[in-house]
């Protein structure tokens, strides 16, 4: 087993690699010496790990937006933390990856007006009503008398039999469509995937789905439930500077407009159109559903300052040794919203973003300090990724899955943390996406250890797998690990994680409330780090190929690859 220098490990117990005779005279010496301590995993240092939060979310750093002075001072304060700890640069010779972005600043006056066949008219307004964007980087991009048409879930799913686009035409239009899928709706275990959603419940794919269609636009039916998080979500987004990778053919492959409309919005719209809106739902989750045009002609203007920017990925490794061309990848965003732009004289502007996702950084440095430590090296590379952009749609780790230093082919598997609940100890830990890779066999081996069980997200219906960076390189094949803390309390409930978790969610979730405090209990982080470690030396010091289970929507993609 390795395990970091310590002054307590036995150095005659890192070397794993004796002939059988100097074991035999290890083993000699040890009954020996008699109570030598040995340590078989790291300690990670809760000391630590608090202060990495507690400077990364300081009002000094100004909520890490990318593109800010508070960039500047993240990047120097992961590659500095890095660098001590002992990891090598992992772009090159450099800590850093540039990532070319587009920075799209919304002016805060967007408003659609809509208009009926008989002339009538409706005003939505933002951000009460709406929140829009554009990532077309142009000083203003608008849509005309488009027709607005409702494609119920604005799913393509050919493996379900789905088809919400089936006998419509939106091309220039202006399309609405509920969040999530219809699994969530019935809650049917044999639907779609049930409560838990599927990569079609995400904005993003609504999106993406609806440029294939030519759409001008698309509006998301924002609910709270369905979503996973409630308006001001969706609100402060809109209200904050839009980042994309920079493209030359934006025009074929982003929408002008896209955003979110209230559930009350959206109820007012489709009834100017004679439409009722609880009853379009509930036929949207019907097999066979068609889609249906409004009469109804709405036009919209979002207003933008555009400027290019650059920002970056800080990457450190522990390169393999043996197989340093083979890897195990750990990844964690460290940018966040930065500040609100029109806050009052007296309000807090500043999104610190203790939990998220100082957390997760946090929880980078003291791996990579712990991977660093480990004597003899693992025999594969491990990989440190403090991704950019994740706020603004997963680019930073969208680009390090285009251009990465070790092809993905040649990637084992790799662990996402984004907001590390502090709940303290759980007789659990939550595997988002469970039932996903065969890394869950490795984490129930380690978890075992420590007399907890993985178990099943409380909220699969959120679709959580969907909206972190690990995303980028499961869709490219690599299976990731996506974990929390868990849920059953020995002190506070069986349900004490959920319920923290709502309260978080309904109360600090992208506000400037999420602060650092000294009273949370980390206890719990402390044993996932240990997890964290365990699972991916696991397989950094193997020859083992983790794989998705067949039922993965990406068994394929990494099947291929590893041809």
């Amino acid at each position: 087993m390795h395990t970091p220098n310590s002054t307590q490990a036995n150095p005659l117990l890192l070397n794993r690699d004796r002939a059988s005779g100097t074991l035999i005279a290890v083993a000699a010496l040890l009954l020996t010496l008699g109570s030598i301590a040995h340590a078989d995993s790291p300690a990670f240092s809760e000391a630590s790990y608090r202060k990495h939060i507690e400077v990364l979310s300081s009002d000094a750093f100004e909520g890490r937006a990318p593109g800010t002075e508070g960039e500047k001072k993240t990047l120097a304060y992961i590659e500095q933390q890095f660098r001590a700890a002992g990891l090598k640069p992992g772009i090159g010779d450099s800590y850093l990856q540039p990532v070319p972005l587009v920075e799209i600043m919304p002016h805060p006056d967007a408003a659609m007006q809509l208009t009926e066949a008989g002339g009538k008219s409706l005003a939505l307004r933002s951000p009460d009503d709406i929140a829009v964007s554009t990532r077309w980087p142009v000083p203003l991009a608008s849509i005309s008398n488009a027709e607005v048409v409702y494609a119920g879930y604005g799913i393509v799913a050919p493996e379900y039999g789905w088809d919400d686009y089936a006998g419509i035409n939106v091309r220039g239009k202006l399309v609405l469509a509920l969040v999530n899928d219809p699994g969530y709706a019935t809650q049917d275990p044999n639907f779609f995937t049930g409560n838990a959603m599927t990569y079609y419940g995400r904005w993003d794919y609504k999106f993406a789905e609806a440029v294939r269609h030519g759409a001008a636009g698309l509006l998301v039916i924002h609910e709270t439930k369905a979503a996973g998080y409630p308006w001001d979500v969706p609100r402060n987004g809109a209200a904050t500077p839009q980042f994309d990778l920079r493209i030359d053919d934006y025009p074929s492959m982003r929408l002008r407009l896209e955003g979110w409309i209230t559930e009350d919005a959206a109820s007012r719209v489709l009834s100017a159109a004679g439409l009722d809106f609880v009853a379009l739902k509930k036929a949207s989750s019907t097999r066979g559903f068609k889609g249906k045009a409004t009469g109804l002609e709405a036009s919209m203007s979002v207003r933008n300052d555009v400027r290019n920017a650059t920002s970056y990925n800080v990457v450190g490794m522990v390169p393999g040794s043996s197989r340093p061309n083979e890897a195990f990848v750990y990844t964690a965003h460290w940018d966040h919203l930065g500040m609100k732009p029109d806050a009052k004289p007296g309000e807090d502007a500043i999104f610190n973003g203790a939990q998220d996702n100082a957390t997760g950084v946090s929880a980078l440095i003291e791996l990579g300090r712990a991977f660093a430590e480990t004597k003899p090296a693992p025999q594969r590379s491990v990989l440190f990724v403090a991704v950019t952009a994740e706020e603004s749609g997963l680019l930073g780790s969208e680009y390090f899955a285009a251009h990465p230093p070790i092809p993905v082919a040649q990637m084992a598997g790799g662990l996402n943390m984004d907001n590390l609940y502090s709940v303290g100890r759980t007789r659990d830990i939550t595997v988002i996406g469970f039932g996903k890779s065969e890394l869950e066999d490795d984490l129930r081996k380690a978890a075992a250890g420590q007399g907890r069980v993985p178990a099943q997200e409380p909220s699969p219906e959120k679709g959580f797998y969907y909206r972190s960076d690990h995303f980028n390189l499961a869709k490219a094949g690599v299976p990731m690990l996506y974990t929390k803390a868990g849920v059953d309390s020995p002190t506070q409930g069986a349900d004490y994680g959920k319920r923290w978790l709502e309260e978080y969610t309904a109360t600090k979730y992208h506000k400037p409330s999420d602060e650092y405090s000294p009273d949370w209990d980390l206890s719990g982080t402390m044993q996932d780090l240990q997890l964290y470690y365990e699972v991916g030396l696991g397989v950094a010091d193997s020859s083992r190929w983790p794989n998705w289970r067949a039922d993965s929507e990406f068994r394929a993609i990494r099947d291929k690859s590893r041809q």
